[in-house]
């Protein structure tokens, strides 16, 4: 993993703007992330329904802030049974300890995957 987003993978959350599909105007959200390589997940507990899902599936080009570091990305569905499963394991293994029981969370939220743009 590059050097910057191996210290930004510990920051509790990350800020994730999309494009309003309706609007067109940018809609920023704070949101719980987990990093594998350049490779960023969230977990969506209101699935299709969320706002930022609908806008990303829409507009695909994110853009995510953790920190200081700005970063633009293409956002994505996770269709891969075992990219699914990645996704699930390192958001839970990093929130898990400190929130407590969020197994249900992490079993049925979509996980949504944002591919930086280094």
């Amino acid at each position: 993993m590059d050097e910057t987003l191996k210290e930004l993978a510990h920051n509790p959350f990350c800020y994730l703007a999309t494009t309003g599909r309706r609007s067109g105007r940018d809609h920023t959200i704070e949101i719980w992330f987990a990093l594998d390589q350049t490779t960023l997940y969230m977990l969506a507990g209101g699935r299709e329904q969320a706002d930022w899902v609908r806008n990303a599936r829409k507009t695909p080009q994110v853009r995510i802030r953790i920190g200081t570091q700005h970063f633009s990305g293409l956002a994505r569905d996770v269709r891969d049974g075992e990219e699914d499963a990645l996704a699930r394991r390192i958001v839970y293994d990093k929130y898990a300890p400190s929130e407590g029981d969020l197994e249900e969370w992490a079993a049925t939220s979509l996980p949504i995957a944002v591919d930086l743009q280094l």
